[in-house]
């Protein structure tokens, strides 16, 4: 029997405008489905029979900050109740910074929200218009000198190989987030998804991706700027203080089990997992008529957990450790992988020190190359 999870992941899908990269669950301009949301989130909460205390909480989005100061305190006091935070707890909650007001701020410090990830992305004026973000330079500073002031711990997420972008912004933006000094930096190389508008102009030749080896020597700027000031870099793209890695984060990258709601919303329990719909009106219809939320379910192996469990861990730079994995999983590593194993220790991708298995510098810079080889 698996243990009852320990985190819960709330998708809360409302942004005021979508960026041209985003391919996530989310509408646009639809405050009237706002309090729809809140009482769909509350029967969904009641499935679960009785409250499941958690370690930590995450409200992602989308955006949740559109939802008004008094909406986000009904949100929150649903989550208290249905997920009592363990002392000791990580709640983050996602924000942009052009709408952070301090009454909002108040709302969630009072609830104990104790860690803010704003969706910066960059501090260079013309950057964020390529983006589509509809904040500026300006906002930024704002918002975080207000989240400085009530949360103790702080990520920024920053974005780089944007078309027309040189190295000299992002070594501008990688100084500009340093300077903040936040507890938390992600790092993300930008992709084009289908479903975004991205993927189709790059499709129709209206956008020029920037060329692998650009990417390539941003990424590699990027851990060697924030490392040598004092952030540790411990998964693909997550670079934290000492003790503020992102825990919930963590969860997934640990292979373990976690509750979720929302839109779009993913679940990973009793070694399934569970998708709800993406469509948000169509969630909406199916939880207030009393059915299931849930698109997809996929009941997986013992072996495609421990596959799943072997391709998280390696994301995390401190590895898999092959005694705990083989005890964990009841698969060994060299049942599991053996013809890629040695191909990846061969090129130099992977190292392998007979007691954990872990991506080498190299290895870092093409690993979403190597994750279907282990699948």
């Amino acid at each position: 029997m698996t243990m009852q999870p320990r985190s819960v992941y709330v998708h809360v899908p409302f942004c005021r405008r979508r960026c041209g990269y985003c391919n996530f669950t989310v509408v646009t301009g639809r405050v009237d489905l706002h309090e729809r949301l809140l009482q769909a989130l509350e029967t969904e909460f009641r499935e679960l029979v009785r409250p499941r205390p958690v370690d930590t909480l995450y409200i992602g989005g989308g955006t949740p900050t559109v939802l008004t100061a008094d909406q986000l305190r009904r949100l929150c006091h649903l989550m208290r109740h249905w997920f009592p935070p363990h002392s000791g707890h990580e709640w983050s909650i996602e924000a942009n910074p052009w709408q952070l007001d301090e009454r909002r701020l108040d709302v969630l410090a009072a609830a104990g929200v104790n860690r803010i990830s704003l969706g910066v992305q960059s501090f260079d004026g013309e950057k964020l218009r390529r983006l589509e973000r509809d904040h500026r330079t300006s906002d930024i500073h704002q918002a975080f000198a207000r989240c400085r002031a009530r949360f103790p711990n702080i990520s920024l997420d920053l974005m780089f190989g944007v078309p027309g972008e040189s190295l000299d912004t992002w070594r501008a933006d990688l100084r500009a987030a340093i300077a903040l000094r936040p507890e938390h930096i992600s790092a993300y190389g930008l992709t084009y998804e289908r479903g975004a508008r991205f993927f189709g102009r790059l499709r129709r030749g209206e956008l020029t991706p920037l060329g692998e080896e650009d990417e390539r020597t941003m990424y590699e700027l990027a851990i060697d700027t924030l490392v040598a000031h004092g952030w540790e870099q411990y998964e693909v793209s997550n670079f934290a203080r000492p003790g503020h890695r992102c825990r919930h984060n963590e969860t997934y990258w640990r292979g373990a089990e976690y509750f979720a709601a929302g839109p779009g919303a993913a679940r990973y329990v009793d070694g399934c997992r569970a998708v709800n719909h993406r469509s948000t009106t169509t969630y909406l219809k199916r939880v207030m008529a009393g059915h299931s939320p849930v698109a997809e379910r996929e009941c997986l192996s013992a072996e495609d957990r421990a596959r799943e469990r072997l391709v998280f861990q390696l994301r995390m730079l401190d590895g898999v450790r092959r005694a705990s994995f083989a005890a964990a999983t009841g698969f060994t590593l060299d049942q599991l992988i053996q013809p890629a194993l040695h191909k990846f220790t061969a090129l130099g991708l992977l190292e392998d020190t007979g007691s954990r298995l872990r991506l080498t510098r190299a290895g870092l810079m093409v690993s979403d190359a190597i994750w279907p080889e282990l699948l």
